[in-house]
Parts: C-alpha cells; sequence; structure tokens
C-alpha cells in the first residue's frame, strides 16, 4: 500500500507552477460547465425539440468548436496562447449567461455557433501553453495533470447539474456556466504570468510557411484523421447515451449523472499513475492511440444487447480506459510533432479534428437513432473506433521512432 501511495505521489513531482496554477483553473472552470453534458436533454425535453431538430443544432456546437480551432491556433501564431486564453473565457462566461435567453431554432443554432466558436479558441492556446510551461520529458504527465483537473471539475459539475435540474429547473446552469468561466480566467490573470518570450511579429509569408509545413505533413494529417474518427465515437458518450439511459433504462438526470462519476472517479484516481507508469515503458506514443481506439470501439460494440443494466458500467469502464490513452497521447503526438513557431497551427489541426467529428457525430447518431433505434447507432460507432484502429496501425508503420 505505502509502494502504490509512493507511485502516485511521484506521478505528481516535477511540473511547473504555471501547469498546476492552469490546472487549478481548469478544475474551476470544468466544474462550472453544467450545461453541456445535458444540452441534448435540455434541447429535447425542456424545449421540445425533435431528436433531428436537436441533431441540427448540436452541429452547429460542432461547427462552432472548429471554427474556434482554427481561429484558437491562427490568433495563438499572432498573439501568444495567453491573450487568446484570457479574451476566450471572459467572453464565453458573459455568452453561456445570455444563452438561457433563446429558445427558437435558429437563435440556438447562431448563438451556440458564436459561443463555441469564442470558447474552442480557448483549446489550441491550452495545448501550446503546455509546451510552454512544461518539459519533454513531463509533457504527457502535465497533461495528465490537466486533464485530471478538468475531470475533477466534471465529478461536481454534471452531478450537481443533476440535482439542480431537478428542483430548480435549467436556468441556474447558464448562470453558474457564465460565472465560472469568469472567474477563471479573473484567477488565471492572476496567478499565471506571462511568458517573457516576446512573440515575433507574424507575416504574410510566415502564415503561408505555416500552411505548407502542416498541409504537406502527410502522417500528421493520417493522425489527423484517426483522431477524427476517435471523436465520432467518444462523442456518443455525450450526444446520445444521456437520451439512452433515459429512454431505454428509464434513469432520470441525477441517475444519468452518477455515470459520470464512474468515468471521472477512475481518471482522478488512476489516470497520473497511470501515465507515469506507462512513461516509463518506452511505448511508442501510436501503440497507445491504437489500443485507445480499440478499447472505444468494443464499449460500443457491447451496447448491441440493451437487456443487461450492467453493460452500461461495463461501457463506461471501457470509454474511460481509452480516454485516457487516447487524448493524452493523441495530444502528446500533436506536440511532438508541432514544428516550432508553428505551434498554433498544428494545434488546431488536432483541435478542428475533434470538433468536426463532433458535428457529425452529432448530426449521424441522433438521426440513426430517430430512424433506426439505438442498437444501430452502436453498430455504427463501433465501426468508426475500429476504422481508427486500422489507421493507427497504418500510423505505427509510418513513425518508426518514438515520441
Amino acid at each position: 500500500m505505502k509502494k502504490l501511495y509512493t507511485n502516485y505521489i511521484e506521478s505528481f513531482t516535477g511540473l511547473s507552477k504555471e501547469i498546476w496554477y492552469i490546472s487549478l483553473i481548469s478544475l474551476i472552470n470544468r466544474a462550472g460547465t453544467m450545461i453541456i453534458p445535458f444540452l441534448s436533454l435540455y434541447l429535447t425535453d425542456n424545449l421540445d425539440f425533435s431528436k433531428d431538430d436537436a441533431g441540427w443544432i448540436l452541429a452547429f456546437f460542432g461547427i462552432g468548436s472548429a471554427i474556434g480551432g482554427w481561429l484558437g491556433g491562427k490568433l495563438t501564431d499572432l498573439f501568444g496562447f495567453y491573450k487568446v486564453m484570457v479574451f476566450s473565457l471572459l467572453i464565453t462566461g458573459f455568452s453561456f449567461i445570455g444563452l438561457q435567453f433563446i429558445s427558437s431554432f435558429w437563435g440556438l443554432c447562431f448563438a451556440i455557433l458564436f459561443i463555441m466558436s469564442i470558447a474552442d479558441s480557448f483549446r489550441p492556446a491550452i495545448y501550446v501553453s503546455i509546451k510552454a510551461y512544461s518539459t519533454p520529458e513531463n509533457q504527457t504527465r502535465a497533461i495528465g495533470l490537466i486533464r485530471l483537473a478538468i475531470n475533477a471539475g466534471m465529478a461536481v459539475g454534471p452531478t450537481a447539474a443533476g440535482l439542480i435540474i431537478v428542483s430548480q429547473g435549467y436556468n441556474l446552469l447558464f448562470w453558474i456556466d457564465g460565472i465560472t468561466c469568469i472567474s477563471a480566467i479573473i484567477l488565471f490573470k492572476y496567478l499565471v504570468k506571462e511568458p517573457e518570450k516576446k512573440i515575433a511579429k507574424v507575416t504574410e509569408d510566415v502564415i503561408t510557411k505555416a500552411k505548407n509545413i502542416v498541409y504537406s505533413d502527410t502522417t500528421y494529417w493520417i493522425f489527423i484523421v484517426i483522431c477524427f474518427f476517435m471523436g465520432m465515437t467518444f462523442f456518443q458518450l455525450v450526444v446520445t447515451m444521456p437520451l439512452y439511459y433515459k429512454e431505454v433504462f428509464s434513469l432520470n438526470e441525477f441517475q444519468i449523472s452518477l455515470f459520470w462519476i464512474i468515468n471521472v472517479g477512475l481518471i482522478i484516481l488512476l489516470e497520473m499513475p497511470f501515465l507515469n507508469f506507462l512513461e516509463k515503458q518506452l511505448i511508442p506514443v501510436t501503440k497507445h492511440i491504437l489500443t485507445a481506439s480499440l478499447l472505444m470501439s468494443l464499449g460500443f460494440y457491447l451496447l448491441f444487447q440493451n437487456f443487461w443494466f450492467c453493460i452500461l458500467i461495463i461501457n463506461m469502464i471501457l470509454l474511460t480506459v481509452g480516454e485516457m490513452l487516447g487524448f493524452p497521447y493523441t495530444n502528446r503526438f500533436a506536440l511532438s510533432r508541432a514544428k516550432e513557431g508553428f505551434e498554433g497551427s498544428y494545434m488546431a489541426l488536432y483541435a478542428i479534428a475533434f470538433s468536426v467529428s463532433h458535428i457529425f457525430s452529432s448530426k449521424i447518431g441522433l438521426t440513426i437513432v430517430e430512424n433506426y433505434g439505438y442498437q444501430i447507432n452502436w453498430l455504427v460507432t463501433g465501426t468508426y473506433g475500429l476504422i481508427a484502429v486500422i489507421l493507427s496501425y497504418w500510423l505505427i508503420n509510418r513513425v518508426k521512432f518514438k515520441l
């Protein structure tokens, strides 16, 4: 037991104070992000949209996320990650507060498009901040710590949200989302200082060079397609799974939120020591990506039967382990592949891959459920993961060095 405790503590050592502060801010921000896990339920139950209409609205969520990823990458290369992080969270906070007052179909489409365009410009910036405040040796653990903080926030946020929805309704969640965004960025500005290294003015020639570097990297594009299919698989967890829990297994919002505790509990307890252990094994990053894709695929194929409640728990465990491998190591691959000075462009493409997958995963998933039922959707979703496995095997054969 003492050795386990020592190994757990060891997994947190050697990280910079800035990474710890960013993790704290991520914890606060994510704990307040209460409406996102229940957005599909909010649209169908509270605003009485059909699943098809909800799918279109969530598609705009993904489109905005893709725009935000592209915009965040460009702005990060131009102005640096620090300024992008500050303005992104500040504007997002006020926007979330205003979202509760919009209830029309097109109003929600364009409001969510705007919010996500601003909110997800944060993602390339925070990815680049990890590279700035960590070393190559502890980069994966730095990613893991921030993810741990995010998931610790998720342990609080959706669970509290489930209770608030049952007792108070949805409106209070928008206020909490907005206020925590604003509070987090004020704390960030106070605790984390902008790096002294100034960002050189980016000329049109440099921007063109960045495009050429990113777009001509065939290996990176294979990796981006893997991320897309991994996202197509994983995002069903937040798009169709809450509806599946409620409609097939008759769970209420609070009971649904308990499944998030399984996810975040495993991540909080196991991810950092797990990553610390894997870093010592010198296993190529690409093999971790393949394993993650395989676990996610298997998790959804198992849902093809819907008569045993415990299969939901097994599904969540498989997806969580896949998540613990998939997201830190895809992030690590992208950061390692990024050329010096063009990290924003590389990380933007990485963020966009998941954003675009959110667009298609939301719309296709809900349309399949509406027309063919949940079981067909799980077969299709499992196949997305299988495609990612095949592409990961191809990536392994292209990348002969360890990252």
